[in-house]
């Protein structure tokens, strides 16, 4: 199976995975605002911050893919096919860096610890999906199949 190669740099890659870091961290932190807010536990606060984080990804993706005149039906295949792996892995590093450290899943609003561990997991999340990203546009899927929709 032959794979066809695009140019893939890292900074490429890591304006790629900033893009999906904007909507992964606006989804994020207001999803843990309202689950913190509305004194829900852990499970369904986390819950909400990912279904925001993708959607929030998503969301971004659609508005310049759409904004290109592509119709709604393909600006969705594209923003599917461009974000989720990035998302997830995104997701699955913030989630976890967060869940491993102590103390951060019990924060509250007026805590530092609150607002600080998801300031270095949403960091150590684009450290790890920068190469995941370069790789798939270097393959022509992910951010590359936004592009082509972009020119």
């Amino acid at each position: 199976m032959r794979h066809e190669t695009h140019t893939s740099t890292w900074s490429t890659a890591a304006q790629a995975t900033l893009h999906c870091l904007t909507g992964c961290a606006i989804g994020e932190v207001l999803g843990m605002v309202v689950g913190t807010a509305l004194g829900w536990g852990n499970p369904p606060t986390t819950i909400l911050a990912i279904v925001l984080a993708f959607a929030f990804g998503y969301s971004l993706t659609l508005r310049g893919v759409l904004g290109a005149g592509v119709g709604l039906r393909t600006a969705l295949r594209v923003a599917l096919a461009a974000d989720t792996l990035s998302i997830a892995v995104m997701e699955l590093i913030d989630n976890g860096v967060i869940a491993l450290w102590p103390d951060a899943m019990d924060a509250h609003l007026d805590d530092s610890l609150f607002w600080g561990s998801p300031a270095v997991s949403l960091t150590v999340a684009f450290l790890v999906t920068t190469p995941v990203n370069r790789w798939m546009i270097g393959r022509g899927k992910g951010h590359a199949l936004v592009h082509l929709r972009h020119h």
